[in-house]
Parts: C-alpha cells; structure tokens; sequence
C-alpha cells in the first residue's frame, strides 16, 4: 500500500515510523517531512506547504501520479483549509481512504466558539464562557468584570497554540482583550475572543480515534506547555509528554468515557458531520471529574511521540480502519511501559530563534527514541529549522526509569543555544 503523510513536525515522524514498520506498508511519502522522516519515508520538500487552490491541486495530482491508497493529515491547518473536502469532490479520489475530517469537523478545532457551542448543545462538560467581537467589546470588559479572577481569553482561531492567555488581574484581562480584539494581536485568529472561567485542576489528554460511528481510545498523555520549569513563563506548543498518566486512574478515564468521548461522537453524528480521524480532547482533572479545556482535530505534538511508542498493534490496518468505518474490528493492543518525551529547543523559543545550526551526536543515542520536528538535512548533515526541534522519547517500567533513558539521550545530542526542561515528569513522581 502507498501512504501519503501531510506533516513535518515530530507527530509526523513518529507516525511515520510506526507505519514504516508494517508489513502492509510499500511506499511512504511524507509531504514536506523533515530530517528524521527522511529515514523512514520519501520527503516531499516542495508539496504540503500550502493548502490555498493550487496547493491541494498539487496534493491531488501526486495522490493520483503515485497510486496514493491512504492519506493522513497531520497538522490542523490542511484540515481547517478543507483539504478532505477539496479530495473527496474529485470524482477519482473521492474513493481515497483518509484520516483526517472534513472542514465541517475541523471547525472543533479552527473556531473555540464554535467548539463551545458544540459542547453546550451536546451538554458534554466543560467551562462557563461567552463569545465577543471588536463590535462588543464594552460588553467583553463587563462580563469580564463579572467573573472570578483568575479568567481565560481564548482567540477564537487557529493562533499555533499561543492564543490563549491566563489574567490574574481584571485589568491585565480587559488590557488583553483589548489588544486581542482591537489590535489584532493574533491577526484573524483573534477577530472573535472567547473569555471563559479558570478550572482549578490538573491538566491531560485523551485522544480519540473515530470513524464516525466508532471509536478506539488511544493511551492518554500529559504534556508541558511553559517553557520554563515549574510551568513558568511563556506558553509554547508543549516541553515534553508522559504516558500513562497516573492521576488517571480507570474509574476516571471511565468519566471521560461517559461524559465526553460518547457525546462527542453522537454530537458529531446528530450534526451529520461525517468525522473520520483524531479527536484530541484536552481536558481539566477537576476534583476528579472531567472537564473539556479545548478540541483538537488531529493528534497532539508531543504527546503523540509517547502515545504512539505505546501502540503494539500494526498503525496501518487501525488508520486504513477509520477511514474506511470498520473500526469496530479493531482491538487494541497498548504497551504496559511508560513513555517520556523531551523537548529539546533553539534557543529564544517560542519568541524568535536562529535556523540552520548543526546538531551532532545521534549516533551516541541508545537509550531512547529521536523524533525530529524542525529539522532539515542538508549536505549530510542535520541542521535546525524550526523553535521546537527534537522529542527523545524514553521507556521504562516506571517514569523515573522512562525519564532516565530520555534525559541519557538528551545530554548526548548537541547545538549551539540547545534547550531543554530538566523538569519534565518530576510532578508525576510525587504522586
């Protein structure tokens, strides 16, 4: 069978080599890919880096030129762009298996207000909000002042998970609401605000993959957004990720199950929202009861680096299974180990950072997993090209020892400005 991946980053990597592995696997392309894809797959440098008219022709036409049997849509933004629709309307590849919803269900993640909407029509759990616009902004500063400190202001589009922010104080909120909505602070991500209340909890993911009438639960994660440790300063796309969690423990996993998963999926079906591909649901430990922070259309990243080592089963047939609504045959097998996922970072992340430094030491690496996200090889070399670079990806039979095989093989891996959480999963011990 010949796979198309739309990705660069690290979740398409570790997507990538979990699939490479499969005796059903031929040919693997990965579009653009990066440094590590390269290893298991055929990069596509010049394809899957725009997603306007002429970019999804160009997908089409490679689909068609090489026999492409199964598509899988990485990132959110081809997603959001109706790339699934733009295939599907073709009348020879509207037969091609792909994971990965139509633009209908990439609303979830594209849109917060509409996510909110969703869950308040399907009465799936989650925190008090309301919508705003730069034409009610006075109103916007009331209902802020209306609510308990600390509050969340959300833009409403896609913003590279850096559009949400947390006010301590009723002045910093009306001050970021204000540069949110009048100063476009996330540019059109931000021409609609979603301020909702604080939940006071630990935070999680649970990823889902669907059909759209079935489902799998996949291994659920818990990742590091700040980019500093103890969960200081800014917010980045995630430091690390463990697998399984250990606060979520099966009766509540069971909540999840009941109160959010099930719901979800109905509310898709009641919708007609035909969704056949990820859900990942970001979720707030709450006393312990589930409460859904935000939607996903599509794994996360890192979390997929430690979700997807934990996966025993052949990837290929599961996917191939979603897309083509016969994921009730499908029985998961997942790994009993722990995962751990380190982060390493250029240096100035997430604020501006230098590209093009060269990274030595993977042939050291022996006790872990290298996921590359932004990576480029050039002249036999791995060089940087993006904020977050690497994921190690370490297992053992307890965090600590997942932990010490990720962090051995972090201190082999060199560049100039490198950085890394030392932090990552000490929470979880505690417990």
């Amino acid at each position: 069978m010949n796979i198309l991946i739309l990705g660069a980053g690290g979740r398409e990597h570790a997507l990538a080599w979990k699939i490479s592995q499969s005796t059903e696997c031929e040919q693997l392309f990965v579009a653009p890919g990066n440094a590590g894809t390269s290893l298991v797959a055929t990069n596509l440098p010049d394809l899957g880096n725009s997603f306007d008219e002429a970019g999804k022709k160009q997908i089409a036409d490679f689909i068609r030129e090489n026999d492409i049997q199964l598509l899988i849509v990485g990132p959110e933004a081809p997603l959001v762009a109706g790339i699934t629709d733009y295939l599907k309307q073709l009348d020879d590849l509207k037969d091609l298996a792909i994971v990965g919803p139509g633009q209908d269900g990439a609303e979830l993640e594209g849109s917060k207000d509409f996510a909110k909407a969703f869950m308040e029509k399907h009465k799936i759990p989650t925190a008090a909000s309301k919508t705003f616009t730069k034409d009610t902004l006075e109103e916007g500063m009331s209902f802020l002042r209306s609510r308990k400190l600390p509050i969340v202001l959300k833009a409403d589009g896609l913003a590279a998970g850096k559009g949400v922010i947390i006010s301590p104080s009723y002045e910093e909120a009306e001050e970021t609401l204000k540069e949110m909505l009048v100063d476009a602070k996330f540019g059109n991500a931000s021409h609609k605000v979603v301020i909702e209340d604080y939940l006071q909890g630990i935070e999680l993911s649970v990823f889902v993959l669907t059909d759209g009438k079935d489902y799998v639960i996949l291994p659920e994660a818990k990742d590091y957004k700040r980019i500093g440790e103890q969960d200081s300063g800014p917010n980045t796309g995630g430091m690390g990720a463990v697998s399984p969690v250990p606060f979520a423990d099966q009766n509540f996993l069971d909540k999840v199950e009941e109160r959010i998963v099930k719901p979800t999926i109905e509310g898709l079906q009641k919708d007609n929202i035909d969704y056949r591909g990820f859900i990942f649901i970001g979720l707030m430990n709450v006393n312990g009861d589930p409460y859904v922070i935000e939607y996903n259309v599509r794994m996360g990243d890192p979390e997929t680096q430690v979700v997807i080592p934990r996966i025993e089963n052949d990837l290929l047939p599961i996917l191939l299974a979603a897309a083509r609504q016969n994921l009730s045959t499908v029985q998961l097998q997942l790994s009993q180990d722990i995962a751990t996922t380190v982060v390493m970072v250029s240096e100035g992340y997430p604020g501006a950072y230098a590209k093009g430094k060269k990274i030595s030491g993977f042939d050291a690496v022996d006790s872990a997993q290298v996921f590359h996200a932004g990576t480029k090889a050039k002249d036999d070399q791995v060089l940087t090209n993006g904020g977050r670079v690497l994921a190690i990806t370490g297992k053992g039979k307890s965090i600590q020892e997942a932990l010490q095989n990720s962090y051995q093989a972090v201190e082999k891996i060199q560049w100039e400005g490198l950085y890394y959480r030392k932090d990552i999963g000490q929470d979880l011990m505690a417990l």
